[in-house]
């Protein structure tokens, strides 16, 4: 039925052709179909809301309020961290904000 690839990144079937692109509309990824893929590396890419890489080391800010789970204490717009450690599972990024301890997602914060 259809002879277009599903999109490497979310593999959606949504995949559509532009010129000599394929392009997902689901996560906005664009590629060449006739291009070899880079190499899988283990190692995971972090970005920023901004679509800055992060690495771990870096400072981050808050974008938004968020409020603690569990918790009443609400970190603030503008917070900035200490530096950050990137892990793997729900939450990418471990840091100290405001002496706290924090787990949050990366579309939460831009690097600062």
């Amino acid at each position: 039925m259809n002879s277009i690839p599903a999109c490497p990144l979310c593999a959606s079937e949504n995949t559509y052709p532009d010129g000599a692109m394929l392009i997902c509309p689901d996560c906005a990824h664009e590629w060449n179909p006739n291009e070899q893929p880079a190499a899988d590396s283990d190692e995971r890419i972090v970005k920023d809301s901004n679509g800055n890489v992060l690495v771990d080391g870096d400072c981050v800010t808050l974008i938004k309020d968020l409020k603690l789970k569990g918790s009443s204490t609400v970190l603030k717009v503008g917070s900035k961290s200490k530096p950050i450690r990137l892990v793997d599972g729900d939450h990418e990024i471990d840091c100290k904000i405001d002496n706290t301890s924090v787990m949050l997602k990366a579309c939460f914060v831009k690097k600062a």
